[in-house]
């Protein structure tokens, strides 16, 4: 299953956005780790946001790929709170798909099975 997982990015210094994009994709180990693909958006919007114009809305910019993903998931591990979140949520709940808040209640699927490292 491809799983989206939502949690805060923005941040007002660089050490946060660091320690949430690590929550992040710690999440995303997880979930690997129980068998499934999972779907940062963030991960797919930094590299895009580096290149865009000062000019350019950077937060809408970086919610419309990680929506345009989110879209693509058959379900949501959401494991923070913020706007963005919420709007990748209700995006799921929008379509009846799942919405996990701890990625032990995944069911085991055969997508990845993965070597346990995360701690």
């Amino acid at each position: 299953m491809l799983i989206a997982i939502a949690g805060p990015y923005s941040a007002e210094t660089a050490e946060q956005r660091r320690q949430n994009l690590d929550a992040l994709n710690k999440a995303a180990a997880r979930v690997m780790m129980r068998g499934h693909i999972p779907v940062v958006g963030v991960n797919a919007a930094l590299p895009v946001l580096e290149w865009l114009e000062m000019e350019a809305d950077r937060y809408e910019s970086m919610m419309a790929i990680s929506l345009a993903l989110v879209d693509k998931c058959e379900a949501i591990l959401v494991i923070g709170e913020s706007p963005g979140v919420n709007r990748e949520r209700e995006l799921i709940l929008s379509k009846g798909l799942p919405i996990y808040t701890d990625a032990a209640d995944i069911l085991i699927g055969s997508a990845y099975q993965s070597p346990q490292r995360v701690t």
